[in-house]
């Protein structure tokens, strides 16, 4: 029935449990993902889009080292838009509006493909462990399956618990039941847990609205795509989102259930995302506002059923229903289900080294909501990550490690187990001090290289990214050594109401005004006889414009973040004696010998540790 070992068992098939599947597989180990439903193999439990502000870059990571959410994403998008394009690259974040059904489907069919993954559908309700090594897991039907390492992603399932209004229920999301029985066997084994929180709105039928009260939200007249492969194409036909908001009225109603809800009468006592409230929470903190928009999504391309976007909570049925039939578009709305909160186990990440293996349990890893994150993004990154190091320790290799200079998904892992978590932990660019280099279009540069060398990105992959470099390497060089008449410059620069020039110079120089964008540029016949003979795609026109435009910035932000890598160089020793420091602060020695620092970088950010503790630690190591 079973394999006697599995080098790798996954415990979970979100986005999270799919991606360390999917790694450990493509990397030649003998995988098991262990689900209890497999109709819900990458479920998308809250709303149907991938990407977002910092979330889009993290996808484009995931697809750079061979990931499969991008693939997916591209594959079943129905909408894309490249958000924060008026700034600068290193805001902008691709996002997509996704067809629920499709991208499930996609993904089960993509892992049915990939060789070394076998699927079984039981619940796992137990773990073995011996000598502080964990040996496989246990099924609720008594079947023990043996593993090498295990991988647990186990979402909201752990204890789950379902709110609205007065009611409460076990279960892991609607209509599929909770998880017992692995949190008990992790709190035996000497973990610490917690309880989270987490919502989602209601769901309702579109045919019951009136568009015509509310705003349009199209998708990008030109839509790129999440995945570097060219397995997947730009979207041609796209479907339109709409916009309206709740209004006083709303609100009022809304208040009227506040006495049945259970965030304010004290039945959930566990912290939701800060930066993804529910409805009610909105209006309670924010009592001065008027209005809040709610995005009304699609959730494909021919089901009617619709996510109303900004409406999270876990108000009665009845208030949701009477609240929402006031909202403008809404006077006729029929509910498809109501929405709710949920609230689950999880277990604080300073418990975990950076690659994501548990310190008290060798082979043992945690991946997605457990490790306290919020958001399909932030879990697949994660599975990712754990499936690769789940199998290189397997295959007894070296640890694959991401620094937070060379992607988000390092700045993500490192927060989250030097910091650790008590709410909801979601990605931000402001998160990551080197977003510059972090830019969406370079995830390939910084991480195909890594992830072909540790045998999981393909040799096509790494071929497609040295001639991007190249290309646009060379690209760059034309700039600079072409020169652009007075005249030829002129006409341009009169265009965008920008300084005229005098005397000819370098297109390099002209290309650097803030006013001149490629479209421009690619006016000019030099230019665009160029880019015609050499056959260059967008991607490298784009790379080569970047590169142009911001060579000054990337190269400070460089420079700085060569300084911090000097004290990711310096190693602590794995069994350092925190408490023998007497000169340093006792929360920092605290705090030290809990989280365990690997590097002087690391322990520099950890709360409570201040400049000067790590002064007298670097003393007490002879630097």
């Amino acid at each position: 029935m079973f394999k006697e070992v599995y080098d790798v068992l996954v415990v979970g098939a979100g986005h999270a449990g799919c991606e360390a599947a999917a790694a450990a597989a493509n990397m030649g180990c003998s995988t098991l993902l262990v689900t209890m439903n497999l109709q819900n193999i990458a479920q998308m439990s809250c709303n149907p889009a991938m990407g977002g502000i910092a979330k889009g870059q993290i996808v484009r990571e995931i697809d750079a080292m061979g990931g499969y959410s991008g693939i997916v994403s591209d594959k079943t998008a129905i909408q894309f838009k490249m958000l924060n394009k008026s700034k600068g690259p290193a805001m902008w974040s691709p996002r997509v509006q996704s067809d629920r059904m499709r991208f499930a489907e996609e993904w089960r069919l993509m892992l049915e493909q990939t060789p070394n993954l076998d699927f079984y559908q039981e619940m796992a309700n137990g773990l073995l462990i011996e000598n502080g090594v964990v040996t496989g897991i246990t099924t609720v039907l008594g079947i023990k399956i043996k593993a090498k390492t295990v991988v647990l992603t186990n979402g909201t399932f752990l204890n789950g618990l379902i709110h609205i209004g007065e009611k409460q229920f076990g279960g892991g999301r609607a209509g599929e039941s909770a998880s017992f029985g692995i949190t008990e066997d992790l709190i035996a084994a000497g973990f610490t847990s917690g309880r989270m929180k987490t919502g989602t709105p209601p769901r309702v039928d579109g045919r019951s609205l009136d568009y015509t009260k509310m705003n349009e939200e199209k998708g990008d007249e030109r839509p790129a795509k999440f995945s570097y492969s060219p397995l997947t194409k730009p979207l041609i036909i796209q479907k339109s989102c709409h916009m309206t908001y709740t209004s006083l009225d709303v609100h009022d109603i809304l208040r009227e259930g506040f006495d049945r809800s259970p965030m304010f009468n004290g039945r959930i006592k566990s912290l939701g995302p800060r930066y993804c409230p529910s409805i009610e929470d909105k209006i309670n903190r924010f009592a001065d506002k008027e209005r809040h928009q709610l995005f009304i999504e699609p959730e494909g391309w021919n089901t009617v059923e619709v996510y109303v976007n900004g409406f999270s909570t876990s108000l009665p049925e009845d208030v949701q229903f009477k609240a929402l039939r006031s909202v403008a578009g809404f006077e006729k709305v029929k509910f498809f289900r109501p929405g709710y909160a949920i609230e689950y186990d999880y277990f604080p990440p300073t418990q975990l080294k950076h690659t994501l293996e548990t310190k008290l349990v060798k082979g043992l890893f945690f991946a997605g909501q457990i490790n306290g994150t919020t958001g399909y993004e932030e879990a697949a990154s994660q599975g990712l990550m754990a499936g690769i190091n789940a199998a290189l320790s397997v295959q007894g290799k070296e640890p694959f490690i991401l620094k937070r200079d060379e992607a988000y998904i390092g700045v993500l892992i490192d927060d989250l187990i030097t910091k650790g978590t008590e709410e909801p932990y979601r990605m931000f660019t402001s998160r990551a001090e080197f977003r510059t280099l972090l830019r969406q279009d370079n995830a390939d540069f910084r991480l195909t290289p890594k992830s072909h060398a540790i045998g999981l990105a393909s040799e096509d992959r790494l071929r497609r990214v040295e001639y991007k470099r190249t290309e646009s390497e060379q690209m760059v060089a034309f700039y600079k050594d072409t020169s652009i008449t007075a005249a030829e410059a002129n006409v341009l620069l009169a265009n965008k109401n920008s300084a005229l020039v005098s005397q000819s110079d370098k297109m390099f120089k002209l290309f650097s005004r803030p006013q001149i964008d490629l479209q421009d540029m690619l006016t000019l016949d030099k230019v665009k006889e160029y880019a015609t003979t050499n056959q260059l795609d967008e991607e490298v026109l784009e790379q080569a414009e970047i590169q142009v435009k911001y060579s000054g910035y990337i190269e400070k932000e460089r420079n700085n973040a060569e300084k911090l890598t000097r004290l990711e160089d310096v190693k602590i020793p794995e069994f350092f004696d925190y408490s023998k420091i007497k000169s340093m602060s006792i929360e920092a020695r605290q705090k030290l010998t809990q989280i365990r620092p690997v590097t002087i970088s690391q322990a520099s950010r950890i709360s409570g540790v201040s400049p000067s503790d790590i002064s007298v630690l670097l003393i007490y190591m002879g630097r």
